[in-house]
């Protein structure tokens, strides 16, 4: 399995890539720690009732002191079975993966009073358009820092 399939295993279920990369610990600990914040968070319910446009709802079931880990903990799985697995060559390679993770909790801060034209998005669909921004960012200040360590090998 090439680095590109670890990491979308890793994105279907966080600890699956460390599996795939014979990390198992790595692993085991991850896939626990990924249950045990959904339990906590109530992540799969608000999932379902974000999806059936419930918003309201979701918003007042889901534990919010739990759900601010979740962020962290998926997008650390994603990187980390990525690069065990060879990808991300460059050593700015994890900070879209950081980025993500950070919009994505601000994102999940902000989801129950934040709007956008009018449509109060809640738990999921805010934190969701979050990583949009996330790796944008993420890509841009890893691409800037590249280009400065390759100009200061230049000189």
């Amino acid at each position: 399995m090439n680095p590109k399939e670890k990491l979308f295993w890793s994105i279907a279920f966080p600890g699956f890539g460390q599996f795939l990369n014979g990390k198992f610990l790595k692993g085991i600990v991850l896939l626990a720690l990924e249950i045990i914040i959904n339990n906590r968070s109530k992540f799969n319910e608000i999932i379902i009732l974000s999806f059936h446009g419930k918003i309201e709802e979701a918003i007042n079931r889901v534990d919010y002191q739990w759900l601010m880990f979740y962020p962290c903990i998926y997008f650390f799985a994603i990187w980390d079975a990525y690069r065990d697995a060879g990808g991300g060559k460059d050593p700015y390679s994890f900070l879209p993966f950081v980025f993500c993770a950070y919009f994505v909790t601000v994102g999940t801060i902000f989801s129950s009073s934040f709007s956008i034209f009018g449509i109060l998005p809640g738990p999921i669909w805010l934190p969701m358009i979050c990583v949009i921004p996330g790796i944008f960012s993420g890509n841009i200040i890893k691409h800037l820092l590249v280009k400065r360590q390759y100009v200061k090998k230049g000189n």
